[in-house]
């Protein structure tokens, strides 16, 4: 389409990364953390896939765990349900291998949600929540998006080496940070270099007011969508400059400047 000299709007792929600082509100943070990634079974773009885990905040581990076995999996139209079904055969296929090359690949499997037992749906596409720990750059279910119930989870010493290794992911749809402190909530959001942000938000999609404004790898083309930017998307400008003159105006003769006389 570019090539024909129109405008493009596409978006890409996601790895969307939550901080947890160590001063956050524990319980808050846990909750909504868990809902970001396991809600909708990890399948949408703006799923947290990826918990950088802050100091102390890594003694959280297993009251991530506890609290992911609590989840409900059941066919998504059923009463209390908190993780569905994935979309297809073909899905539930890839989760489950990426799920095996994690574990090939070295990280620790802290919560295996694979083959559940799901009564009535014996042969539904389910997953449940899965996480893992100890996972690093260059392993298959960092660097992919896995779109599934699996969280990712790895651990930084303070919050400059946390927001240094978010921005060396090449995605930037989305990122979030939990922390009671304004003074790390204000320099996450001025040195993160991706395109939505939360603060104590998990999932930070702006309201449709507002532009999506995911970016890097995961956005193609410079405006985003919904808000103003799309408006602008479809709209061809034009300018009008104009003046008016009756008949009692004097010239001033040829003008060869820039200037209106």
């Amino acid at each position: 389409a570019s090539l024909n000299g129109k405008r493009v709007q596409c978006m890409m792929g996601a790895k969307n990364h939550a901080i947890v600082m160590p001063d956050a509100n524990k319980e808050q943070s846990l909750n909504a953390l868990l809902g970001a990634a396991f809600g909708a079974a990890g399948q949408r773009c703006m799923a947290v896939s990826v918990a950088v885990l802050v100091g102390e905040a890594r003694h959280w581990i297993p009251d991530l765990v506890a609290k992911s076995r609590t989840l409900k999996v059941n066919g998504g139209t059923e009463p209390g349900t908190d993780v569905g079904p994935l979309v297809s055969c073909a899905a539930l296929s890839r989760v489950e291998s990426l799920i095996e090359r994690g574990l090939a690949e070295g990280a620790t499997l802290e919560l295996d949600g694979r083959k559940p037992e799901v009564a009535g749906y014996a042969k539904g596409n389910f997953v449940g929540p899965t996480i893992f720990s100890g996972v690093k750059p260059g392993m298959s279910i960092y660097e992919q998006e896995i779109f599934g119930p699996v969280l990712c989870l790895v651990e930084a010493e303070d919050i400059d080496q946390a927001i240094e290794f978010i921005n060396a992911n090449p995605n930037g749809n989305g990122t979030a940070i939990f922390t009671q402190s304004g003074a790390a909530a204000r320099k996450f959001q001025e040195d993160i270099d991706v395109g939505q942000v939360g603060i104590n938000v998990p999932i930070p999609v702006p309201v449709p007011l507002f532009s999506f404004t995911g970016s890097r790898a995961s956005k193609l083309g410079d405006l985003g969508p919904y808000g103003k930017q799309v408006v602008m998307f479809y709209t061809q400008t034009k300018t009008v400059t104009a003046r008016w003159f009756d008949d009692s105006t004097t010239s001033h003769g040829v003008n060869t400047t820039i200037s209106l006389k």
